[in-house]
């Protein structure tokens, strides 16, 4: 008796040039979704900020208009605002239309008391009492200043003498809290995108040089300085 011996051919295919194709194309399409959502995400980030920028000098521009005082700097605003009977909303300012003259960012008796006094108008809330100059906002403190523009604030060479905010970050009050990029988003929303002219600018040298931000370091810490009641 013959014995057949039948060998099996096994069949080896790999990938074809247009299968590749087709997953490089997929992936490329999943790669791209992800960093177009963390743009988004980031813009929306950006955005929520600069409105509450907004918020809180249209809060102000109101209580100018209600009490004829600046928010901070009231003569006497335990007899004049509601629940305002604890420091430092109880605490009189001088006056004089206007924030203490100090290091912007530097808690004096009516930069703590700004926000405190929005607040008890009921102008603004989210006031976290706990901080250094009350006002929370993704993650960042907000802090009022006053400049009179004759020395450089942060970036800005030549600031327009006035009131700003400057966010800086939650919980770690010595250190700013928005990375460069961030900062240069806000500028360029708000004003003219330069770290050091206009009314918008970063809180140190590091912030850009040169006119631009440093947005290639994603890194970098920086902080935003806005004027408000311009």
């Amino acid at each position: 008796m013959k014995t057949r011996m039948y060998d099996t051919a096994v069949s080896e295919k790999g990938f074809t040039l247009v299968e590749l194709a087709v997953v490089m194309v997929i992936i490329g399409l999943l790669i791209g979704g992800i960093l177009k959502g963390q743009e988004m995400i980031a813009n929306a980030q950006v955005n929520s900020t600069i409105a509450q920028i907004r918020a809180v000098d249209a809060a102000t521009s109101t209580f100018r208009d209600i009490y004829d005082a600046f928010p901070g700097d009231m003569l006497n605003p335990q007899a004049r605002l509601p629940n305002c009977t604890a420091a430092p909303c109880n605490v009189a300012g001088d006056g004089d239309s206007r924030l203490e003259v100090l290091p912007l960012g530097t808690a004096g008796t009516e930069e703590t008391g700004f926000f405190e006094h929005l607040e008890a108008a009921d102008l603004l809330a989210g006031i976290n009492n706990a901080s250094f100059l009350d006002a929370d906002i993704n993650g960042n403190e907000m802090r009022p200043g006053f400049t009179t523009g004759a020395a450089a604030l942060g970036a800005l060479a030549n600031p327009l003498q006035g009131h700003y905010i400057s966010i800086v970050q939650s919980g770690t009050d010595a250190a700013p809290g928005l990375e460069s990029i961030d900062a240069a988003r806000i500028d360029r929303k708000l004003d003219d995108g330069d770290p050091a002219t206009g009314s918008v600018g970063g809180n140190a040298a590091t912030c850009g040089t040169g006119g631009a931000y440093l947005e290639a370091n994603p890194g970098l810490i920086c902080a935003s300085i806005v004027r408000i009641q311009g």
